[in-house]
């Protein structure tokens, strides 16, 4: 067996563990309570991939994971870790609900849509941009960064909402009906589900940016730069153009969980709407090795948890698949290379 091929399958061999390891705890846990837990599981797959409703609604939840996931993903790439996309995602989403509201009522969808989009994300690459030029100009570590500039966009649009929020309520007023985007009520497998046209967005991201980190010069110097800064620096890369870039692109992705929420689902911003969304990404994105692509399947495991976990309340507790969720985490560190962890 080649090196390369016995890297590849352990790569594919260690979440595979991580997820398997977590479900025979999981097990546990519903045997102590008195439940079989081969029927339990049997019941969350039953109710989630056997129902269409049940489909739309972990595709729904899957949906924002595969864009907070690539927002830990791109950076870690280039060997930065943002911790910072509950923050993005808050001011993103935040700041699309209010541009959403201020259109006027008779803009066309074709150009209503899009501006709340370069909004999400635009703010969300300026927010995560803040740590990635603190960390390329002043060499603060975007672990820290990020932590605090998730406090300072949750006090901002704490202290934002109250002044535009709707009398009596915690949330923004419904942004314009032109900029709302469909819900795929045409799919009949997924009717009355909340699934939007999200979802094609966070596909098309995933998809493009598997390729762009491939295929692309800039990609082959971003994943450069993330192996050896050091001789990449000596190759003639502009190591801190890609740092502060890989920041960037991260922080939009994040932003855009605005598609889903704000203009796919509620059509306002809520307080705590987005709450614990980033903070997920970091485990999709590890669980997936910073893959794009594998983003895909491990966003799509969290929003099964995620909602196989409340079909189920009835039987056995939701917060065991909380656990289950973090022991899956707690696995992937363990059995992750040495050298990654330094």
């Amino acid at each position: 067996m080649t090196d390369t091929l016995q890297f590849r399958l352990l790569q594919f061999a260690r979440p595979l563990g991580a997820v398997a390891a977590a479900f025979a705890i999981g097990a546990i846990f519903i045997a102590l309570i008195g439940q079989n837990p081969l029927e339990i599981y049997e019941k969350m797959l039953t109710r989630t991939f056997g129902t269409g409703y049940g489909l739309g609604q972990v595709l729904f939840r899957a949906t924002p994971l595969i864009l907070t996931g690539l927002a830990v993903a791109l950076p870690y790439k280039a060997g930065l870790f943002n911790i910072g996309g509950e923050g993005q995602a808050l001011m993103g989403t935040f700041f699309c609900a209010l541009v959403g509201t201020a259109l006027p009522a008779s803009l066309p969808a074709w150009l209503a849509i899009p501006t709340c989009l370069i909004v999400a994300a635009g703010v969300g690459a300026l927010w995560a941009g803040a740590a990635g030029l603190l960390r390329v100009r002043f060499g603060i570590n975007e672990v820290i960064s990020t932590i605090m500039l998730n406090f300072i966009a949750l006090a901002i649009v704490s202290y934002w909402l109250a002044q535009v929020a709707v009398s009596g309520t915690v949330r923004t007023a419904k942004i314009i009906p032109n900029a709302c985007l469909p819900r795929l009520e045409f799919l009949e497998f997924t009717a009355k589900s909340p699934l939007n046209a999200a979802i094609f967005l966070s596909l098309l991201l995933a998809v493009l940016s598997s390729l762009w980190l491939s295929r692309t010069r800039f990609g082959y110097e971003l994943r450069a730069v993330g192996l050896n800064a050091e001789a990449a620096r000596y190759a003639g890369i502009n190591t801190g153009f890609h740092l502060f870039a890989s920041m960037c692109i991260g922080g939009a992705c994040a932003g855009l969980v605005a598609a889903n929420y704000v203009l796919g689902y509620r059509y306002y911003y809520e307080a705590n709407g987005v709450s614990g969304i980033g903070f997920l990404g970091i485990a999709v994105a590890m669980l997936a090795n910073a893959d794009p692509l594998g983003i895909l399947l491990s966003a799509l495991l969290f929003g099964l948890l995620d909602y196989g976990g409340l079909t189920i309340n009835a039987d056995v507790p939701k917060e065991i698949f909380l656990i289950v969720q973090a022991i899956v985490i707690l696995f992937v560190i363990a059995v992750q290379p040495s050298s990654t962890k330094s």
